[in-house]
């Protein structure tokens, strides 16, 4: 068999949300920064990110990385992050299993019982710190970039739902957050599809009235994703939530047949954009543990160290701590006879 473009890839989850590490195949690619780097890819390799994320290769809730050498002198490797519609400047969980296949593959050195090291994400430097036992990665906390609410309590207006009370806020992408229990769910499994149409109609709602751009970074606007939140089910959860993530876009005179896909995890960028908006209302205070539970009852645990200034904005300096599992190594190539070399959609499942 002929084959071409093979791609080496780790496979791993984090708390449920699966996310592939790119880690052979792909060269380094033009750009002064990773966001840069990111945006080339964007523009000129997209096929890359089609060809790993969609049927048959990859599937609707997949994520996936691709290491690239830094351009920062103080970091240790870069990353960036590619999802079924977009490049996210920063994900937590991708960073989560970034880290824990760096580590638990030897590229780069593990020290026990801490490895520390700084990764290089197109939203910025992100530091880490690994707790390393017997060769595995037994938790991964980062610290993000700084966090921000937005808008506290918007009267969104959205078809067939009515107003909605929404939040947008920043936790390395802009999200959507509105009440759970408002709505009528209870943020289980079974709710999912139901979860996933309403979260993207709110989405799109808050985006066409209340747009945002980053203020250090015009080419960052949103929101892009949506996260609804209410009460636990874990007995050490502070909060539980389910973010959902586009898998296209939407058309308002056909709301019936709206979905995204539900990230499996609690979400560690949501997660840091929950916390930003509890600190904004006096709700959550620095030095304080939130330990915030996904659609699975996984836990991630954050924490806010310092406020800042991000702009116009009072922001907070998050961490966040879960952990990954390795679960697979693969190597994907396209053959010259394959009519979906790039992959395909279905509206079943996309």
């Amino acid at each position: 068999m002929r084959i071409a473009k093979m791609i080496t890839a780790v496979d791993a989850h984090a708390a449920g949300e699966p996310g592939r590490v790119i880690t052979g195949g792909v060269l380094d690619v033009p750009g002064k920064t990773m966001f840069e780097k990111m945006k080339y890819l964007e523009k000129h390799g997209d096929d890359l990110r089609l060809r790993m994320l969609r049927e048959p290769r990859g599937y609707p809730a997949l994520c996936c990385n691709v290491i690239m050498p830094p351009t920062h002198a103080d970091a240790d490797a870069g990353f960036i992050i590619m999802e079924q519609v977009e490049y996210p400047p920063m994900s937590g969980t991708n960073t989560i299993c970034v880290v824990t296949v760096l580590l638990e593959t030897g590229m780069l050195p593990m020290q026990e019982p801490v490895t520390e090291l700084m990764l290089e994400a197109p939203a910025g430097l992100i530091g880490i710190k690994a707790e390393c036992e017997d060769g595995k990665v037994k938790c991964v906390t980062f610290k993000n970039v700084p966090a921000f609410a937005v808008y506290l309590d918007q009267p969104v207006e959205v078809p067939t739902l009515g107003t909605v009370s929404v939040d947008v806020a920043w936790g390395g992408m802009f999200y959507a957050i509105a009440d759970a229990q408002t709505l009528g769910f209870r943020l289980s499994p079974d709710e999912g599809a139901d979860i996933a149409r309403v979260s993207e109609m709110i989405k799109t709602a808050t985006r066409e009235q209340y747009p945002v751009t980053h203020p250090e970074n015009p080419e960052i606007t949103g929101p892009t994703i949506s996260q609804l939140s209410g009460p636990p089910s874990h007995p050490q959860a502070h909060r539980k939530n389910a973010v959902t993530v586009a898998t296209g876009e939407l058309d308002w005179a056909r709301p019936s047949t709206w979905t995204g896909v539900l990230d499996r995890s609690p979400c560690g960028t949501g997660t840091c954009a929950k916390m930003a908006t509890l600190y904004a209302r006096g709700q959550l205070g620095l030095h304080e543990d939130f330990h915030h539970e996904g659609i699975l009852s996984t836990l991630f645990t954050g924490r806010l160290l310092e406020e800042t200034q991000v702009g116009p904005y009072r922001a907070v300096v998050p961490t966040l701590s879960g952990r990954a599992w390795i679960t697979g190594i693969a190597q994907y190539v396209v053959d010259p006879d394959d009519p979906f070399p790039d992959g395909f959609t279905v509206g079943d499942l996309w």
